[in-house]
């Protein structure tokens, strides 16, 4: 089959819609002969007969039908096409919302972001972060809350589509004086002896830390339960408990409190994040813009430190 003509196809969408040749030629401000020489045309080339005449005008054949239906999926192609190109010429303009999980807020996501706005191309761009829990990140990107999830790939994601982001590792932190302290790498079950200083129980971390401990044979004993990651790390520097949190975000915090912090060497403990969103159609040129540069940013990151 030639290649259809783009022209031949919207006209031939306007005669099934007005389902006359002297109403489309109107409304196409074109005259109706030459409509009737492209529909001919259309019909030599896809070897089929399109258009059944009726006493008050035309309907679409079995065969227009189908060609319809491609027709209008490639005219809303085209005006897709069209709208995100124009926004290229004319700045990219909209609000994205993101939702995020607290790991993903707390690590690299708000500096990925302000590097993305800090584009002069991006100055139209307005965008807002929400942190949540990683079941509430999943349902508000389902629900169409916000254009892009972030969140841990251990989510269930079946509905969405994801790319990768960043990577992290868990790791234990404890004051400069606890027996752990000297350790390069340890187990989490050694730490199962000591209180600890946890998240909300309904966190992604906290739900499979609490499995870890099942497996090991031994309990999870929280002393205090925290909001965040600064306030867990507060509380261990008081040498209250010690608490499991991503290297990336307790080593900023470790120098200036005298924390050590040793890295889990279990193989869960190195997580990775992902980028979900319902459909690339569904996402505006701004979303897409952001979303090409999270996936980016992710591809460039060098690999966690020390690890």
């Amino acid at each position: 089959m030639r290649d259809l003509d783009f022209t031949s196809l919207r006209l031939f969408a306007l005669v099934c819609e007005t389902r006359n040749i002297a109403r489309a030629s109107e409304r196409a401000n074109i005259a109706g002969s030459a409509i009737s020489k492209r529909l001919a045309q259309l019909e030599h080339t896809v070897g089929a007969r399109l258009l059944v005449r009726r006493r008050h005008g035309v309907e679409p054949s079995a065969a227009g039908e189908t060609l319809l239906e491609h027709a209008r999926s490639i005219m809303a192609s085209a005006a897709r096409i069209e709208r995100d190109m124009l926004s290229y010429t004319k700045g990219v303009t909209g609000l994205v919302r993101i939702l995020a999980s607290s790991s993903a807020m707390a690590e690299s996501l708000p500096d990925d972001v302000a590097r993305f706005l800090k584009e002069p191309a991006h100055a139209d761009i307005r965008v807002d972060l929400e942190e949540g829990l990683s079941h509430q990140v999943i349902r508000g990107v389902r629900e169409g809350m916000a254009s892009i999830g972030i969140c841990w790939d251990a989510a269930d994601f079946k509905g969405l589509r994801a790319r990768p982001y960043r990577e992290d590792r868990l790791a234990i932190a404890v004051p400069a004086g606890h027996p752990l302290a000297a350790r390069k790498r340890v187990s989490f079950a050694q730490t199962l002896d000591y209180e600890h200083a946890g998240m909300p129980t309904a966190s992604a971390v906290q739900v499979l830390l609490h499995r870890a401990a099942a497996q090991a044979g031994k309990p999870l004993i929280h002393r205090v339960i925290v909001a965040n990651f600064d306030s867990a790390l507060r509380v261990v520097q008081a040498g209250l408990a010690i608490t499991i949190v991503p290297v990336e975000v307790a080593s900023p915090y470790a120098r200036g409190a005298g924390l050590r912090i040793v890295p889990l060497e279990d193989a869960w403990a190195r997580r990775r994040f992902m980028l979900c969103f319902r459909d690339a159609d569904s996402l505006t040129p701004a979303a897409r813009l952001l979303l090409d540069h999270l996936a980016g940013a992710a591809d460039a990151a060098p690999a966690p430190a020390g690890l």
